[in-house]
């Protein structure tokens, strides 16, 4: 009973802290308990109140930006196509794209640019993702939600301005193995190098990194975003 009650209780505190990052929002509560806003209009008040909660096209905002959207195809970790209609647009909250385009303005300097693999994800698409592999060492728990779905974490490498190809990093976009741990030392003093530039950058600009996937990073301050589940 005392476990129930816990666990009740641990729903309730997450629900309270989304309608609270939400403003005055009124965003409806899912199965779990989450506030998960899919109305376009309530995010287009929520905009007019705060311009922080604005998600920007990163194509539009950083020139130059390459993308490489895999859960557009069946090039990813579930081997289907999980967004609808094949969609590869890419966006972040302004905040993110703003710290995001000072990664790319610093990167450029040194002969690299960003290559997108994603960004702002709907959560209907986590909730697909766990339906398909329900381990939440490789996919995100809908019981919680992503960062991705919040609009502030992105997943990315680098690309060689020169050649327009992308660098060599430890393993390939959702390699699941200890290799894309950041702890991993690699043989190759190159790979290394280019994740550690990588990786500095985006701490530099304000992003936090994650300990098992190399090509992951978010803001630290999520919860000032709520959930969402809106097609752009």
């Amino acid at each position: 009973m005392m476990i129930k009650l816990y666990k009740s209780l641990l729903l309730l505190a997450a629900a309270v802290t989304c309608f609270i990052t939400a403003g005055a929002q009124q965003i409806p509560l899912n199965k779990y308990g989450l506030a998960v806003l899919t109305d376009k209009k309530q995010y287009e008040q929520l905009v007019k109140k705060d311009n922080a909660q604005e998600l920007v096209n990163l194509e539009k905002y950083i020139p130059g930006i390459k993308k490489d959207v895999r859960y557009a195809t069946t090039n990813n970790f579930t081997h289907q196509i999980l967004y609808p209609d094949n969609n590869t647009s890419i966006y972040l909250r302004r905040p993110a794209a703003v710290a995001l385009k000072k990664v790319q303005d610093i990167l450029h300097q040194q002969g690299y640019g960003l290559l997108i693999y994603d960004a702002y994800r709907p959560y209907r698409c986590t909730e697909l993702m766990f339906k398909i592999v329900p381990n939440d060492l490789y996919a995100a728990d809908p019981r919680k939600g992503s960062g991705h779905n919040r609009g502030v974490a992105v997943d990315l490498s680098m690309v060689d301005l020169k050649t327009g190809k992308p660098v060599a990093m430890p393993t390939d976009f959702d390699d699941f193995t200890f290799k894309a741990h950041q702890n991993y030392q690699p043989k190759d003093p190159t790979v290394t190098a280019n994740r550690k530039l990588l990786r500095d950058t985006m701490k530099a600009a304000g992003f936090k990194g994650s300990s098992t996937e190399w090509w992951h990073f978010y803001l630290p301050d999520y919860k000032k975003y709520p959930l969402m589940d809106i097609v752009f």
